[in-house]
């Protein structure tokens, strides 16, 4: 069977649409992707939500804007599926679900023994009905319920990417604007997926992006351009490094915990290149807390795309620092691609998050199923 999968990022570059096959419970095959882009008006639109969302803070009615934006998401999401079976010779009736993030507008992880929240937002009933397939959405909220942080979700698929890869131990990173590593001891044996740790590692390319916007030079630092010609201020990059929860423990992050105020006094190119050492320090920390180094990372995510950082991480870590391109994945597919495989995980009844991915008490199979039929 045929699922696709659509992530949509905190730095709300593009709807990403994923497919995999799945035969005798095992994915197969290598699709076209298709990503599109959002444009200034649906940026926007997204970006005020997330803002009102953040002011919300899960008090009182839910912000009337949540509206407009869970249908103009599920509306590009029917879209991005669209062409993804359009690029890969389907048509409608070959796909058999649709695993669907939605947007993320806010995150708040649990604290001792208070439950966690999450929000994210985009019409799955709206989805449904537009492409006529089942949507299984909403993979967080399970997992918070059960004590976990909801989140990282994709180490599931990342254990999946490894046995092909066939190298352990390892470690994916994904950098999107928080960064977040799965690591992967074994790949066989006693409930290899409940060896596995995952951990938010701290800001990705959120703050840089903000930075970047915020001084009206575009969407993001590209190429590291702007990094690579200032000068790092270790007493910003020891100060924000120091703030950081304990590394090596299940840990998930809000996008907007992080933000380009710390470096508001230097100049763009050092307050880029100050902020791009704070992102590369956070991973090389979160590696360092691991109970063994692995024979490789495996980048995904828009992070890998910049130069500067992956050769800043290189330089650092002991091993080799790959993007997941490098390794036979497209790195711009890699979570839409874990939302097809959570989805089929949840129609098949199978654990999706773990104690030592999310926190959560037990292992879960997140996921709510939106059937078109209903």
């Amino acid at each position: 069977m045929f699922i696709a999968g659509l992530m949509s990022g905190t730095s709300l570059d593009a709807m990403d649409a994923g497919l995999i096959q799945v035969q005798n419970g095992v994915p197969v095959g290598n699709f076209t992707g298709v990503s599109i882009t959002w444009t200034t008006e649906q940026r926007q639109l997204l970006q005020q939500a997330t803002f009102e969302a953040i002011k919300w803070d899960f008090t009182g009615k839910q912000p009337k804007i949540f509206l407009p934006a869970s249908k103009l998401i599920a509306e590009v999401a029917a879209n991005a599926v669209s062409q993804l079976l359009q690029a890969n010779d389907l048509v409608q009736e070959d796909l058999h679900a649709i695993g669907f993030h939605g947007q993320t507008v806010l995150h708040r992880p649990p604290v001792l023994d208070v439950l966690g929240k999450t929000l994210q937002i985009g019409d799955a009933e709206l989805l449904a009905h537009i492409t006529t397939t089942k949507v299984v959405h909403d993979f967080r909220s399970a997992d918070i319920e059960n004590g976990g942080h909801g989140a990282p979700l994709a180490p599931a698929w990342h254990f999946e990417l490894a046995k092909k890869r066939g190298k352990s131990p390892t470690v994916f990173l994904n950098i999107g604007g928080v960064s977040n590593i799965t690591f992967i001891p074994i790949l066989s044996g006693n409930d290899p997926q409940q060896q596995m740790l995952a951990f938010d590692c701290g800001p990705g390319n959120g703050p840089l992006d903000a930075l970047v916007h915020h001084h009206g030079l575009g969407l993001m630092d590209k190429d590291g351009k702007l990094a690579a010609a200032g000068v790092v201020n270790r007493q910003i990059v020891d100060r924000v490094i120091a703030g950081l929860p304990k590394a090596g423990i299940v840990a998930s992050f809000d996008r907007w915990k992080f933000d380009h105020q710390c470096v508001s006094e230097l100049s763009v190119e050092d307050g880029a290149a100050t902020l791009l050492e704070i992102t590369a320090q956070g991973i090389v920390r979160a590696i360092n807390a691991l109970p063994v180094l692995p024979v490789e990372m495996l980048v995904g995510g828009g992070g890998r795309l910049n130069p500067v950082l992956m050769r800043r991480l290189s330089e650092l870590l002991s091993f080799p620092v790959l993007p997941c391109d490098a390794g036979g994945f497209d790195g711009d597919l890699v979570e839409a691609e874990a939302f097809a495989w959570l989805a089929a995980l949840r129609l098949s009844g199978q654990p999706n998050s773990w104690p030592n991915t999310t926190g959560v008490l037990l292992p879960v199979s997140g996921g709510l199923i939106c059937d078109p039929c209903d």
